[in-house]
């Protein structure tokens, strides 16, 4: 009696786990298509491209920094970086769903914020929205750039670290 008793508590829980609504963490896709050989965001646009020299392979709408308008020029203004950089690194465990790091801040971006006396900031990445954003409109990062959980799903897959991103006004 004891060894079907057990039996069915084990079954019942192996049911429950079945069916839990737990989240499950952001899905890993693999992508074998051309080679993203850029990145062009155009700010006033919204807008992010993943490019394979000259042909757009897709395109995907975009969230900036609260402050949109101008070039990012120290920690705290919520202003997205414009210029030339590249992505140098990728975070799979982001609080924000999957994130792609941008080498902001460059050397020009540096030599500005010292000799204006403040910090450039950095920590500026493409990303998703995680658990925690997902109801929120309008530009709401810090400087970031930020599309759909889903949207990065993709761009983590398609995107190189060492790709070039260039973030137009």
């Amino acid at each position: 009696m004891w060894a079907i008793r057990a039996g069915l508590s084990a079954l019942l829980l192996a049911i429950l786990a079945a069916c839990s609504s737990a989240p499950s963490g952001p899905r890993f896709l693999t992508y074998d298509g051309p080679e993203v050989t850029r990145v062009i965001v155009q700010k006033e646009e919204r807008w992010l491209h993943l490019m394979h020299h000259d042909q757009v392979l897709q395109s995907h709408r975009v969230y900036l920094g609260g402050s949109p308008n101008g070039h990012k020029e120290q920690r705290g203004d919520s202003r997205t970086p414009e210029g030339n950089y590249y992505i140098d690194r990728r975070n799979p465990r982001s609080r924000f769903h999957l994130s792609l790091g941008i080498s902001y801040p460059n050397e020009d971006d540096i030599a500005f914020a010292r000799q204006n006396g403040v910090d450039p900031g950095g920590d500026i990445f493409i990303h998703g929205r995680g658990p925690y954003f997902q109801r929120v409109n309008g530009d709401w990062t810090e400087g970031c750039i930020a599309v759909t959980d889903a949207e990065i799903e993709v761009i983590y897959a398609m995107v190189r670290d060492g790709t070039p991103i260039t973030i137009l006004p």
